[in-house]
């Protein structure tokens, strides 16, 4: 069935007539559901696809492929619901499915918010595009529509961050919370959805962190303190790569602070972190702040972030080990990040952490020659990793004393989550699972002139009991 505007070309299709169209140049006007990431064609152009529907085909709707020369003249389309009117483009077969080419030369387009039946204005649209009175009425039909049709947005096959498995490809409801370029032309996600990834099993041998000590970040990348600061304090901040094999993914258009729909990301391990790569056939579909699985999530995170014991890592619900005591188990809990992004330099924290590697890693090393105890240990929990020292009089608090070193390396082998063989000597060929501990810890800097650069962590007011 025709939509007709009163000129022949002007005249749109519903989406089900467009399908039967092939070869033809028609109109369209859809809702959008999904978009595609931005990237280079194999030749000079741009491209990306998006995915719309009408009344007449609710779903699974059709795919339009966009092609320009330059990434800022594809459609950018801000939420899933959004309207777009296309114009002039070409439908075409691949394999079995149908689509819709647009086509730079002579094709063109609009974008409208989907949820605001008072203003009939495009957010953007393509040098070729005219505005006409009589579009008015077709957008606002597919707002009525829209009032009594759910969108389908494949909801029901998603995961969150504390499911995420390495080698699986998943799709993930989250927020981008920041987009930064890591070098020149590489740039990097930053993604949050208020759960923490699970923890991993530590693969590398003690002896290693000697010459290959563990990164605090599986992206070697630093964030600024500025950026650090902007960050939620509780939960994993996923950080999210291009695959090489696709690295003119345009990632860079991705808006910071938005919820979206990834979909098809795969996940891996790099250290014992956890990152995500977005693949050639990455889709991504931006979210309103009022959808409804927007605000569970959010929910979700206010009643955790306002709970005393919120705090603490999912994965050690009901209570982190017993293997060490703090001098003020009242105190609430913080993660790392909020210790890192601490506004003063200096700063005391209660946390519940994991252990993963120690430096230097032989118990009879843990003390110099002159007796003084000098130990740092590379600390985790979901949000961030850092260093952090066992010096002195706190290391002494923390050890009981001066023990032998025989019950020094089972202690250490105990923190550090390692087996132990039949002498009580650590067993390397195992992976190290270390527990969930309750530490306190300070930080401090150590030159007046470079406060922050200079800024270190320490443990203190702690002892281990086994």
């Amino acid at each position: 069935m025709n939509i007709s505007s009163g000129r022949d070309d002007y005249k749109f299709l519903q989406i089900v007539d467009a399908r039967a169209a092939l070869g033809q140049k028609v109109n369209l006007i859809g809702v959008v559901i999904e978009t595609g990431l931005p990237k280079q064609s194999k030749g000079t152009d741009c491209f990306c696809s998006i995915r719309i529907i009408d009344e007449s085909y609710p779903s699974p709707g059709i795919a339009v492929n966009f092609f320009a020369e330059t990434m800022d003249k594809l459609p950018e389309v801000l939420t899933v619901g959004d309207i777009i009117q296309i114009s002039q483009v070409v439908m075409k077969t691949h394999g079995p499915d149908i689509y819709a080419l647009f086509n730079k030369k002579f094709s063109s387009f609009a974008i409208f918010d989907g949820k605001n039946d008072s203003n009939f204005l495009p957010y953007q649209c393509s040098s070729k595009y005219h505005a006409r009175e009589q579009d008015k009425k077709f957008i606002l039909g597919l707002m009525k529509w829209l009032v009594d049709h759910k969108i389908d947005t494949g909801l029901t096959d998603l995961h969150s961050l504390k499911e995420i498995r390495e080698g699986e490809r998943f799709n993930l409801i989250c927020k981008i919370v920041h987009v930064c370029e890591v070098e020149k032309n590489k740039w990097m996600l930053l993604v949050w959805d208020g759960m923490d990834t699970p923890p991993v099993t530590i693969k590398t041998k003690l002896e290693e962190d000697m010459e290959n000590p563990l990164p605090l970040q599986p992206v070697d990348f630093t964030l600024q303190r500025d950026i650090l600061c902007t960050l939620p304090p509780l939960g994993t901040v996923l950080r999210v790569t291009v695959d090489r094999s696709n690295e003119k993914l345009g990632i860079n258009f991705l808006k910071s602070n938005r919820w979206v729909k990834l979909i098809n990301i795969r996940c891996e391990l790099h250290a014992a972190l956890w990152h995500a790569v977005l693949m050639p056939f990455t889709r991504v579909c931006y979210l309103s702040d009022e959808d409804d699985i927007v605000l569970q999530r959010m929910s979700q995170y206010d009643e955790r972030r306002k709970s005393k014991w919120g705090w603490m890592p999912l994965s050690c619900f009901p209570w982190s080990s017993d293997i060490t005591e703090t001098d003020y188990p009242n105190v609430p809990f913080v993660s790392l990040m909020r210790a890192l992004a601490n506004p003063k330099v200096i700063g005391k924290f209660h946390c519940v952490v994991r252990v993963v590697a120690a430096f230097p890693w032989l118990a009879e090393d843990f003390r110099s020659p002159s007796g003084v105890y000098r130990i740092r240990l590379t600390l985790e929990d979901p949000t961030a990793r850092i260093h952090a020292y066992l010096y002195k009089e706190d290391a002494e608090q923390f050890f009981d004393g001066y023990p032998s070193v025989y019950t020094l390396t089972k202690k250490r082998n105990l923190l550090l989550g390692t087996s132990e063989g039949d002498d009580g000597s650590e067993m390397n060929d195992h992976f190290r699972n270390p527990p969930w501990i309750r530490c306190c810890l300070k930080s401090y800097h150590i030159d007046d002139s470079d406060s922050w650069g200079s800024r270190n962590f320490r443990i203190f007011a702690t002892t281990m009991k086994a």
